[in-house]
């Protein structure tokens, strides 16, 4: 189906729906429900969605390029073998998602809340996940090379597992993370 340029409002709900090879490029979402659908191949490029949601949905292969979501709802929702070319995410609930072995490089995330998260061997190199909760997150083998995470629960982050070449935190995560390493914190 070709979606392409589409607004779809609020209050428009799909439950249950496949998508296949779907054009939803430059469409513009106030508000749609998604619920338990599947989208394979399907391009969201230069889309645009707020406060739109996307609960226990599955995304295969679709590419996400130039792509804003803002204030949206992802909770239980998988992505697989997916592309986020300059992709955006702002506020909104992503709490169990699936992004294992995802590439976010260079893509920006702020504010959103990705508790118990699994992004295990996903990479953000270059990119920015700024003032998240990622309380619960499964972080194992992520990659957070020249990352900003000033602002971000890194409470479940382990630097022996993760690479962090680069990263910018703020003092209280160089805290945090040094008490991970085991290190003991002394003033003179």
């Amino acid at each position: 189906m070709d979606w392409n340029g589409r607004k779809i409002e609020a209050g428009e709900a799909f439950t249950g729906r496949v998508f296949v090879a779907d054009d939803m490029t430059e469409v513009t979402d106030e508000g749609a429900s998604f619920t338990g659908c599947t989208f394979r191949d399907v391009r969201f490029n230069a889309s645009k969605h707020e406060e739109a949601e996307f609960v226990d949905c599955t995304f295969v292969n679709c590419d996400f390029f130039d792509s804003t979501f803002e204030r949206c709802r992802f909770t239980g929702s998988r992505f697989e073998s997916c592309q986020y070319g300059l992709f955006r995410a702002e506020g909104g609930d992503w709490s169990s998602v699936n992004l294992s072995k995802a590439d976010l490089s260079g893509c920006s995330i702020r504010g959103v809340r990705l508790r118990e998260a699994e992004l295990g061997g996903a990479r953000f190199v270059d990119g920015s996940v700024r003032d998240c909760d990622l309380a619960g997150a499964r972080l194992d083998r992520a990659v957070f090379d020249n990352c900003d995470l000033r602002g971000s629960d890194l409470s479940t982050l382990d630097p022996r597992n993760t690479r962090l070449n680069g990263a910018i935190i703020d003092p209280r995560q160089a805290i945090e993370l040094a008490g991970a390493l085991g290190l003991e914190i002394r003033d003179h």
